[in-house]
């Protein structure tokens, strides 16, 4: 059965709380059915954050130690950052990967958008493969240096396990980077 999906009428769209990172907004939303219902949302400013999965070789992809005031520990993810205003998500990715990880990258590819929690959340993750790196370094909004690691792509199926990794974006994208690469490879 093919049903036909008519956005539902938002209204009343107020900020009931603002914070450096963050508004939270109270609509009022009308379905095609005349079903309405309030909901509320967190609306961050900007344009956006990248999550770039840098690879050093085929196999070997740099990952990050950095602590995470959300579950208050160190957390390892891939390298992740906003996009500042005039930057496109892969001139962001880049920026992010010579200030974290200290390389660049001459071969940038975007593979998907991806929201988090697309029923109260309106952020979005541009997630990106980094290839051909290269060395070098700028000072960026870290508090403190970044411990760098490497971790083999073959043994994915071990570090999705790793209790240091529970960042859903970085798991996928990892996941989205081994097909990448493997797709690159049977189609040379």
């Amino acid at each position: 059965m093919l049903i036909m999906r008519k956005k539902p009428t938002l209204t009343n769209i107020t900020n009931i709380a603002t914070t450096r990172f963050f508004n939270i907004q109270s609509m009022d939303v009308e379905f095609s059915n005349g079903e309405k219902r309030q909901y509320e949302r967190l609306k961050p400013p900007g344009n956006g954050a990248v999550l770039v999965i840098p690879m050093l070789d085929d196999e070997t992809v740099l990952m990050i130690y950095e602590y995470s005031g959300g579950t208050d520990r160190y957390e390892l993810a891939l390298t992740k950052g906003k996009i500042d205003d005039g930057e496109t998500p892969l001139e962001a990715a880049n920026r992010e990967l010579i200030e974290e990880i200290g390389y660049g990258a001459k071969k940038l590819t975007f593979l998907k958008a991806m929201s988090i929690a697309p029923g109260y959340q309106s952020s979005v993750t541009h997630i990106v493969l980094a290839q051909d790196l290269y060395k070098d370094c700028a000072e960026g909004d870290e508090p403190e240096p970044l411990e760098v690691v490497e971790h083999k792509l073959s043994e994915l199926e071990t570090l999705v396990y790793d209790n240091d990794l529970t960042e859903a974006r970085s798991i996928a994208a990892l996941y989205m980077a081994k097909e990448v690469i493997r797709q690159q490879h049977s189609s040379a």
